[in-house]
């Protein structure tokens, strides 16, 4: 069964940063362009930061930057390197497919405080 589980998030001070992790189960990660998206309130789901299956990735152009994604094929997991946090960047933060193809997580709250 295909399992996304985001974690990491937390409240955080302008220009402070976060790390964080999304654990995937269920199938072959490795095969698949993964991607970070993010939810404010009253606005829709956006793309954040997408990495390929061999690493070349991109950004939205708000976060260019600041953020850095990664991956590690070996543990099914991928992260999101968040520095020089905005109040902006508060949100609640999901990992998928960069194709959405798989049920959401619960994905996991960042607060950035002015």
């Amino acid at each position: 069964q295909v399992h996304l589980e985001e974690s990491g998030g937390g409240l955080v001070q302008a220009g402070g940063s976060l790390r964080l992790s999304c654990a995937a189960s269920g199938w072959t990660f490795s095969y698949n362009t993964m991607a970070w998206y993010r939810q404010a309130p009253g606005k829709q789901r956006e793309l954040v930061a997408q990495i390929t299956s061999g690493g070349v990735s991109d950004y939205e152009d708000s976060v260019k930057g600041r953020f850095t994604v990664s991956r590690d094929n070996a543990k099914n997991t991928v992260y999101l390197q968040m520095n020089s946090l905005k109040p902006e960047d508060t949100a609640v933060y999901y990992c998928n497919t960069l194709r959405r193809t798989y049920a959401w997580g619960q994905g996991t709250q960042v607060t950035v405080a002015s």
